[in-house]
């Protein structure tokens, strides 16, 4: 771990890059625009300007969005003290492209194509050396323990042929590797972030499979370890109804995003509800340190940050792409400190 004093360069210049961070009344005027064509000219006047000139066509705009949070991943991880906070926030998309070739093997195993067109830039792996690995079954080389995961995923899809069960252990091995990442730093507030992560993706499980109406046992193989609630605690929820779930669970911070929650009798409009109100209390976890000068969780705090925007973004162009209900979809911008 960096000594905290050589955060204080860091964090400066995190705080001077903050104006590349989107404000909440120009978001509005993009969800308010007329048409896709009059949403991309008000994103155009923001440092999203220079990615959405590279364009083929006005439909590609997640390209733009995808550009920005390199350029800022590649920014940053060039003055943090420990690059390894960076890579932990990337590493969601390192396994995310691991699952877009693993099924894309599968697919071509079946007789059908390879489908790269999902993969993603913002990972650490190169996608290159991705596609590499798994067209030559070579594996040897990833790094955060894909190199024994990969493998034993195949091999769990020849026994089972279940796709969620190849899924569910590579969102394991995401957060193993993420906890493992963090640790590694020696920064408390980046365990204690992965582990709060944990715990919203596990509510968000819950919630799903409460949704779906799936049998207790079966919800249990979709919670992780890790997270600031044991799993037994969690699962205990599950045969309760959902608006008594933050009264069970009021001795953890997770509890307080149930008191948003203004009807737990629809399930479809309550997960979409949680989906966001997750995301704000993973922000709200490192969200102190705006006002420590040397705290290295201000660049996991900055990154998470910037994600929400360009989740936000993507809500607003969506729905101004599909004239869809501009109140529903302003109800589902992520706000942050």
């Amino acid at each position: 771990m960096a000594p905290a004093e050589r955060y204080g360069y860091a964090v400066a210049r995190l705080r001077a890059m903050s104006g590349r961070l989107l404000e909440e009344a120009l978001l509005q005027r993009i969800l308010e625009s007329e048409d896709l064509d009059s949403a991309l000219k008000v994103l155009g006047e923001t440092v999203y300007s220079s990615w959405l000139m590279e364009l083929k066509g006005n439909g590609e705009f997640d390209r733009a969005i995808e550009a920005e949070l390199l350029h800022v991943y590649g920014e940053v991880q060039k003055f943090v003290p420990d690059p390894a906070l960076v890579h932990l926030c990337r590493l969601p998309y390192d396994f995310h492209n691991v699952k877009v070739l693993l099924k894309s093997a599968l697919l071509v195993r079946e007789g059908g194509e390879r489908r790269f067109d999902l993969l993603t830039s913002l990972g650490n792996i190169p996608s290159d050396d991705l596609i590499m690995a798994m067209e030559s079954e070579d594996f040897r080389l990833l790094p955060f323990g894909l190199h024994l995961l990969v493998p034993h995923c195949f091999s769990v899809w020849e026994q089972t042929k279940d796709i969620l069960e190849v899924e569910k252990l590579l969102d394991e091995g995401l957060f193993a590797a993420m906890r493992k990442t963090a640790s590694a730093t020696g920064i408390e507030a980046a365990s204690l972030w992965v582990r709060g992560k944990i715990d919203a993706e596990n509510v968000r499980n819950l919630l799903r499979m409460k949704r779906m109406d799936m049998e207790t046992g079966s919800a249990a193989g979709f919670l992780h370890d890790g997270g600031l609630i044991s799993r037994e605690k969690l699962l205990s929820l599950y045969a309760e109804p959902v608006e008594g779930w933050g009264r069970i669970l009021s001795f953890s911070d997770v509890s307080k995003t149930f008191s948003h929650v203004q009807d737990a009798n629809d399930l479809n409009s309550l997960v979409v509800e949680m989906e966001k109100v997750l995301d704000e209390y993973t922000a709200a976890i490192v969200e102190s340190s705006k006002y420590q000068a040397f705290a290295p969780e201000n660049v996991i705090s900055f990154l998470w940050k910037k994600e929400l925007e360009a989740k936000n973004i993507r809500i607003a162009l969506v729905s101004v792409s599909n004239d869809t209900d501009r109140t529903l979809a302003r109800g589902l911008f992520r706000h942050v400190g």
